[in-house]
């Protein structure tokens, strides 16, 4: 049986190699961006792209709805969907840390409600993997607060849900990935780009397949085991 996967955020850097990691490992993956032409553009075999707003909890509830009905269930959900605003504290207006919050967290927040219900009753462990952030933890780096705390938030709700449904075999784990090359790198001036680039022992950026091929583990059977980590790929950064 071809297991079923969501992608969130798949017409990004992070989620087109996702998407492609997976299909090459013979899932289904269905991509959910609001980008509708990136959707398209990725048009392939296995793959089946749906416009949808993330920030919209009725419209994401009405999405695995459809998703349930058109495929009988679900077995892997990828929140990946996020951004980086860059107003610097105290003077981040109080609509962009509500729209920090609302990509970064909530919308994952309520995929996994909607996700976890199509996932009960399916065979084999199925797995939620959450795209964090290196930013949740080191405070060296240049990431503003509301950035940070929506990504802590998710390793949170990540640490919960795997301890609530492990007896369910619902696996949940947090990758924290730190820089990595996808077009998020446009929101930095490169003066900051360069000094965050120097603090890595490998001297750059990681690239979205290395991030991707840890997802890639997580979903297959090596990863039935590992529930409720937070998984840093930093190249040794931060080790102290």
């Amino acid at each position: 049986m071809t297991r079923i996967a969501v992608v969130t955020g798949a017409a990004g850097g992070m989620g087109r190699a996702i998407t492609q990691r997976l299909i090459a490992d013979g899932l289904l993956v269905i991509g959910l961006d609001l980008d509708a032409a990136g959707l398209a553009d990725m048009a392939q075999p296995r793959f089946e792209g749906v416009a949808l707003d993330l920030t919209d909890p009725d419209a994401i509830a009405r999405t695995f709805a459809d998703i349930g009905a058109e495929h009988g269930g679900l077995d892997v959900l990828v929140n990946n969907a996020g951004t980086c605003f860059m107003s610097e504290f105290p003077d981040i207006p109080a609509q962009e840390f509500e729209a920090q919050m609302a990509i970064n967290f909530s919308g994952a927040f309520h995929c996994a409600q909607a996700a976890i219900k199509l996932m009960q009753g399916r065979d084999g462990v199925r797995k939620i993997v959450n795209i964090s952030s290196n930013g949740a933890y080191n405070f060296d780096v240049f990431d503003p607060p509301h950035y940070r705390a929506s990504k802590a938030a998710l390793d949170t709700l990540t640490k919960d849900l795997a301890r609530r449904f492990a007896r369910d075999k619902i696996a949940v784990n947090s990758i924290a990935p730190a820089m990595t090359q996808t077009p998020l790198f446009g929101v930095v001036s490169p003066e900051t780009l360069e000094k965050a680039l120097a603090q890595m022992p490998h001297g750059r950026a990681m690239q979205p397949a290395e991030i991707a091929a840890w997802v890639g583990f997580l979903v297959s059977s090596a990863g039935d085991i590992s529930s409720g980590n937070v998984i840093i790929l930093n190249q040794g950064r931060d080790v102290r």
